[in-house]
């Protein structure tokens, strides 16, 4: 089964920048749809950007010209560039991966999900 598991995180001061990254473990197949979540305390989980096969990609408007999500098919790793870093971006960061293939997921369509990794960005 696929089996993301995310790195990159961290702690940085507001402005910075962080760049995650997500590899599979298990039967990736780059015709999966993926995407990046996020969860703070007391807030329910946020999608943050999604991708397909194509390179299409759609972003939360909370990120949009500060966040980029990119993926190398040969690696095998999802990546999420994330610019001018504001502390409400502090969460828990999920890789997901959905069996729906060739398309762009919604949030209820992703099957697979990391562990996650911790942001926490300080003003």
């Amino acid at each position: 089964q696929v089996q993301p598991v995310e790195s990159g995180g961290g702690s940085v001061q507001a402005g910075g920048s962080l760049r995650l990254s997500c590899t599979d473990r298990g039967s990736f197949d780059s015709t999966y749809c993926m995407g990046w979540f996020r969860q703070a305390p007391g807030k329910e989980r946020e999608g943050v950007a999604h991708i397909n096969y194509f390179d299409a990609s759609t972003y939360a408007d909370s990120v949009k010209g500060r966040f980029t999500i990119s993926k190398d098919n040969a690696r095998r790793t999802l990546y999420l560039q994330m610019n001018s870093l504001e502390p409400e971006d502090s969460a828990t960061y999920y890789c997901a991966m959905g069996r729906t293939r060739w398309r762009i997921c919604k949030d209820d369509e992703y099957d697979y999900w990391g562990k996650g990794t911790q942001v926490t960005v300080s003003s």
